[in-house]
């Protein structure tokens, strides 16, 4: 009897150690406010060769360089994948563009290659992962086309499952719109419906998702069609999934959508100006998010050099615009919203620097803490997630 007694006295004791470490892990982890952010950068005709990670503080919104995590041609898009082992970059690179996967090191920031791809496309410029974090989408700008890759149990990229090709009229840019040109792929968030943005086509086109199989069938109707000339180029959708914003390269405009779960359709509800209206000159839209509160969307104008603030109302899904704030440089093709939503990062590709901008919890406001410079074309930035 005594033995039991200690045996589960001894039980007990190395379960409550056990607790206390765990414990003091959360807790530092908790405390801890640092990320890892990895930012894709174009490498012909620069400085650049690859991909370069930072620590980002996200108690004083400073960045660290922390060198070079892999050298690989032109990375203009990189996701990490939700496991945040792993992470996938799109080598932009005309008709010789390929899709690699790493292995990441979220210690020594750095990138290991486990295999590259043919991107199966001209100029991939966007890549996401469907909700089971199973497949990889790819948007091919200048072929105008969307594929599938699988991710296999060891992360590398498998033989595609899906390829299909944009189809339409073209819109009336003859210098921007002399073909389909497919800009942005991303699930619902249901996972059932795929949407894609074309800027050739003036359309949004809506693909049903086979989550088993990772293929694509066009839905019924296969489009939503914005205004002649719009050219959409990225979309976001609403916290809650009732709406998607699709941010138009062309014609600077935000336009709001309602969303249709059941059959997978848009519905036009709203188009707003992404420029102040004394604005005059060129200006080309880039990328467009929801913050993480639901209550605002930001959208970024190149040429303006700006990032657009709207606050967001949540039961009709339309837009009020709340300001616009400068970059601090030119031309930011992306911009970052750090995980604790308090910080939004803009990467100024034609200045080479990334600034740092806390946003205003009450009004949605943007104003800058810290800027980076000297990092050659940054033209994306991901968070590795905790």
């Amino acid at each position: 009897m005594k033995i039991t007694r200690r045996f589960f006295a001894f039980l007990f004791l190395a379960s409550a150690l056990a607790a206390l470490a765990f414990t003091g892990t959360a807790q530092k982890r908790a405390a801890d406010p640092h990320y890892l952010a990895l930012v894709g950068t174009y490498t012909n005709k620069t400085a650049s060769k690859g991909i370069y990670a930072f620590d980002f503080d996200s108690s004083t919104g400073k960045l660290t360089p922390k060198g070079l995590a892999a050298e690989t041609p032109d990375p203009s898009w990189v996701v990490i994948h939700p496991n945040g082992k792993f992470a996938y970059a799109a080598n932009e690179s005309g008709k010789q563009s390929t899709i690699t996967a790493f292995a990441l090191d979220g210690q020594s920031a750095k990138l290991t290659k486990l295999n590259r791809l043919p991107a199966l496309g001209d100029d991939p410029c966007y890549l996401s992962f469907d909700k089971s974090g199973k497949f990889l989408f790819v948007a091919n700008y200048t072929s105008g086309n969307v594929a599938v890759f699988p991710i296999l149990p060891d992360s590398k990229l498998g033989p595609h499952t899906a390829l299909v090709k944009d189809a339409g009229p073209l819109g009336p840019n003859r210098e921007r719109q002399e073909g389909p040109h497919a800009h942005w792929a991303q699930t619902s968030p249901d996972n059932r419906f795929v949407f894609v943005s074309d800027l050739g086509l003036d359309e949004v086109l809506s693909y049903r998702f086979d989550s088993a199989k990772g293929t694509l069938t066009p839905n019924d109707p296969p489009f939503t069609r914005l205004v002649p000339g719009a050219g959409p180029r990225h979309g976001a959708f609403s916290s809650e999934g009732k709406f998607l914003y699709a941010v138009s390269e062309l014609n600077s405009t935000v336009t709001v959508f309602s969303y249709d779960s059941a059959k997978g359709t848009l519905h036009q509800l709203q188009a707003v100006s992404t420029l102040p209206t004394d604005f005059q000159g060129r200006n080309d839209d880039a990328e467009i998010a929801v913050h993480p509160s639901g209550k605002w969307l930001f959208a970024s104008n190149r040429g303006h050099d700006s990032i657009a603030v709207f606050s967001i109302d949540s039961a009709s899904g339309k837009l009020t615009p709340v300001g616009d704030f400068p970059t601090g440089g030119k031309e930011p093709r992306h911009f970052g919203i750090d995980p604790t939503g308090r910080y939004l990062l803009a990467e100024n590709q034609k200045s080479n620097s990334i600034v740092v901008f806390r946003i205003d919890a009450a009004t949605g406001a943007l104003a800058q803490v810290s800027q980076i410079n000297d990092i050659p074309s940054p033209v994306c930035l991901a968070f590795l997630p905790r």
